[in-house]
């Protein structure tokens, strides 16, 4: 005679069991999942935000090594003449570059400006970008925002302009909830101050 082997389904009180451990699981899972997605994110933004910081301190360094001058500082921003083009020792509109910061200083902006009008600017006629004087020498300008989000800009030279040779630029950026401070430091290779007379404007040469 053969033995029959009976078999039985799950009582229900196994089932609970069972859907309480999967629960349990698979809440486990989606926790850790959303953790790794949080942290993937804000290590994502900080590398960027630091590759920003980067790209703006190469740029800013290269710009103000390779100028001929810091002509002038205001409220909001700090003006440069790039390079003489054309050798006549005067500033003209093309030549002319400014890095914005801003009135509430929580920017990192660079304006140049597209035109053929070589008319001779002054040093002392260099107003600050917000001003709009440079309109009656070119019409289009060509902004790049080197550091759309930062905070506490502040420009600090060895000498005030005309006549610095050395730029500090300070300035904070908050990354995962904390601030951090940045520096940018860069002196000029070839400041052209021996064209520049007693009262800050550009003599017809350096004799």
């Amino acid at each position: 005679m053969r033995n029959s082997v009976s078999t039985r389904g799950f009582t229900l009180v196994e089932l609970m069991v069972a859907l309480v451990v999967t629960g349990i699981i698979l809440s486990a899972i989606s926790t850790l999942a959303f953790a790794l997605s949080s942290a993937n994110k804000s290590t994502g933004d900080v590398n960027i935000r630091q590759a920003q910081v980067r790209i703006t301190t190469l740029r800013i360094q290269e710009l103000i090594r390779n100028c001929n001058l810091i002509c002038s500082q205001s409220d909001d921003d700090i003006a440069i003449w790039l390079a003489d083009n054309n050798n006549d020792k005067k500033i003209n509109i093309s030549e002319l570059a400014y890095i914005d910061f801003g009135s509430d200083r929580n920017h990192l902006y660079l304006y140049t400006f597209s035109s053929n009008n070589n008319s001779i600017i002054d040093i002392d006629s260099i107003k600050a970008y917000s001003t709009d004087w440079w309109s009656s020498y070119s019409s289009n300008t060509e902004p790049v925002k080197l550091l759309p989000e930062c905070s506490n800009v502040e420009f600090q030279f060895d000498t005030m302009p005309p006549g610095s040779k050395f730029v500090n630029i300070e300035f904070e950026m908050t990354e995962n909830n904390v601030v951090r401070q940045y520096q940018i430091n860069a002196a000029l290779r070839s400041w052209n101050g021996n064209i520049i007379d007693e009262s800050g404007n550009i003599i017809s040469d350096d004799d």
